[in-house]
């Protein structure tokens, strides 16, 4: 894609509309995680320091197109103004009188805050009346909301049509961090899926096939691929109305050359529970009353072997039951050996998704891959191979 980035733009003395994503969790008014608007602070402060004057353009929450005092963004000012260190002021619209004269009295070094776009209904149905009466607020539009570029909306899609548009620090680092994993990688490619369902990876699975030289499975996922090899999982976690689906995922596999790896060893409990009582046994042995909660140790040395000899790795979602010790072993192993081999020099390790930054994190991995997205919806859209709205607008 030929999108822009802010080098590639004359900021100096510009009004810069930035769509960034600082949906971020309040309790009581505190927010009570700030990773979202920390990730924004480069973009803001190379746009500050190029002589532009940074526009903030964001949602909160879903309140449907109507204002909503508990879902204004006036209530994450000082969190901003910590983060950032200059004064940040606020417009009680995103459009309208009063954003464009809070918008032409901009000095420099302040940022504006603009309140939340989905107040307006035309939002979220990508009204280009909507994109034009935000379009008067700026004179260049950078979005820097990866995590939102999956949605054709006003603030993502629409507005960048309508100013001379780039991508901020974050999405250019999403953008170059995917880039490298699945446009132009680096072979062999490796990708580990994981989570409870195959229902909501199947479009993942059948572009990742064609894509991937090695397909690691893992979670509940597995369980449905061993039945649809025609193995007993007992009362495990599994979608058996997908095992026909599995097979053909299989099947697929086969003709691209792309090697499965499922489970060849599996921990069987018979709780749900932490410190369960545990057996190792090979994967066709789960006793009628068991459930698979992990990979076993012969499954993890497998995925090392494959991660030793792979250059590029994608993750997304755990291994097992990783929310629950001891079921979190092959996980925590699979993902400190991507992390060791990242820092080596040896592999290009992106990850992504909800449950696989938590697992992530949760390891001591996270910090030593190359490049975790927060985004979850788009990340997985990406993996999926469709084309992100957000994104294509800026390829003018």
């Amino acid at each position: 894609m030929a999108w822009k980035t802010l080098n590639d733009m004359d900021l100096a003395g510009k009004r810069v509309l930035v769509r960034v994503d600082i949906n971020v969790p309040i309790v009581d008014g505190v927010v009570t995680d700030s990773t979202r608007i920390r990730r924004i602070i480069p973009t803001v402060r190379d746009i500050l320091a190029a002589g532009g004057k940074p526009v903030l353009l964001a949602h909160f929450g879903r309140p449907g197109g109507e204002r909503r005092e508990n879902l204004s963004l006036k209530q994450l000012i000082p969190t901003l103004e910590r983060a950032f260190e200059v004064p940040v002021l606020f417009a009680a619209d995103c459009v309208g009188t009063e954003a464009e004269l809070a918008a032409e009295t901009l000095q420099d070094g302040q940022v504006l805050l603009l309140e939340n776009t989905r107040f307006h209904k035309g939002e979220t149905k990508n009204d280009l009346g909507l994109a034009e009466g935000m379009a008067k607020l700026g004179d260049v539009y950078c979005n820097d909301a990866f995590s939102a570029a999956h949605r054709a909306h006003s603030s993502t899609e629409a507005l960048a049509r309508l100013l001379p548009a780039c991508a901020g620090r974050l999405m250019q680092a999403e953008l170059e961090a995917l880039e490298s994993a699945l446009g132009a990688p680096k072979r062999p490619v490796t990708a580990v899926v994981g989570g409870a369902k195959v229902s909501t990876k199947l479009e993942l699975l059948g572009n990742l096939v064609d894509k991937v030289d090695n397909l690691i499975i893992g979670g509940g996922m597995a369980n449905t691929f061993l039945v649809a090899k025609g193995i007993d999982v007992g009362i495990s976690l599994a979608e058996r109305i997908m095992k026909d689906t599995a097979a053909e995922i299989l099947e697929k596999a086969e003709k691209t050359g792309c090697s499965i790896i499922l489970p060849s060893d599996i921990v069987v409990a018979k709780k749900f529970e932490s410190h369960a009582d545990h057996d190792t046994l090979p994967a066709d042995q789960c006793p009628d009353d068991g459930m698979i909660l992990d990979a076993g140790p012969d499954s993890v040395a497998r995925i090392t072997e494959v991660l030793e000899n792979s250059n590029t790795l994608i993750w997304n979602g755990p291994l097992g039951a990783f929310e629950l010790e001891p079921f979190d072993a092959a996980t925590n192993a699979a993902a400190l050996k991507a992390a060791a081999l990242t820092r080596s020099g040896q592999l290009i390790s992106v990850a992504g998704g909800g449950d696989t930054v938590a697992a992530l994190n949760a390891s001591g991995a996270a910090n030593d891959f190359t490049y975790i997205s927060t985004a979850g919806g788009a990340f997985l859209e990406w993996m999926e191979g469709k084309e992100l709205p957000g994104v294509a607008a800026l390829d003018q």
